[in-house]
């Protein structure tokens, strides 16, 4: 078959030309169409659920988080496999699906799902992770204060640099590492509490009460 391919491309040097010149136009026509990337994402279609648990220990959280969300996502069309990871404090249940599942598909059937799991009183609900995996990391980059002041650097990272990233096109999700996050801490003297006949419940109430969003309510950035 090869003797036959080089004794035909030697006989009709023109045709080979022709046909030569015609792949060379037709690739430079489908170059500006091509997607191109230098880490191409190799991880097969997948939805990540997250789910916070503070203070549980690795048991606790796969008999009572991990455990019914995957009994609950069990069954659904498409899935080729159903792996999970309990930590300290965090549960995480990967579902994979077959290659060619729209991945918005996969998130909706998902979701569906997560809506019917029963967990104990307490405990967050699962969250779904961002449509994008390891591989899609694109930089990292450094917020510095001329102060060195880490509280104001981190707050300007998270109501301003990531909020505006978060808008570009293709951007799934921008992770904040380092830093000290803004905390508000009230600290409660328990004898004064009992001086006044109040309970912490009570102060609870009220200091969530005050900080309800209503309507025409305004945040300065």
């Amino acid at each position: 078959m090869l003797n036959f391919i080089i004794d035909w491309s030697l006989r009709h040097r023109i045709a080979v030309l022709f046909l030569t010149a015609a792949l060379v136009v037709v690739g430079l026509l489908a170059l500006p169409r091509l997607d191109i990337d230098a880490f191409p994402d190799t991880t097969p279609v997948q939805v990540q659920i997250n789910t916070v648990a503070p203070a549980l220990a690795p048991e606790e959280v796969e008999r009572s988080i991990t455990a019914p969300v995957e009994q609950a996502i069990g069954g659904l069309p498409k899935v080729s496999l159903v792996r999970s990871i309990s930590k300290f404090g965090l549960s995480q249940v990967t579902v994979v699906f077959a290659d060619g599942t729209d991945i918005y598909f996969a998130r909706q059937l998902v979701t569906e799902r997560l809506g019917t799991v029963e967990l104990p009183d307490g405990l967050n609900r699962p969250e779904l992770g961002p449509v994008a995996t390891g591989l899609g990391e694109v930089f990292h980059y450094l917020v510095r204060s001329t102060s060195g002041n880490l509280t104001e650097a981190r707050t300007v990272q998270d109501w301003m640099i990531k909020p505006a990233l978060r808008s570009v096109p293709g951007v799934a999700e921008v992770n904040s590492w380092g830093g000290f996050e803004k905390q508000f801490e009230i600290a409660i003297d328990p004898q004064r509490v009992v001086d006044r006949g109040l309970t912490l419940a009570a102060i609870y109430e009220r200091i969530r009460d005050g900080n309800r969003n209503i309507g025409g309510g305004i945040v300065d950035q």
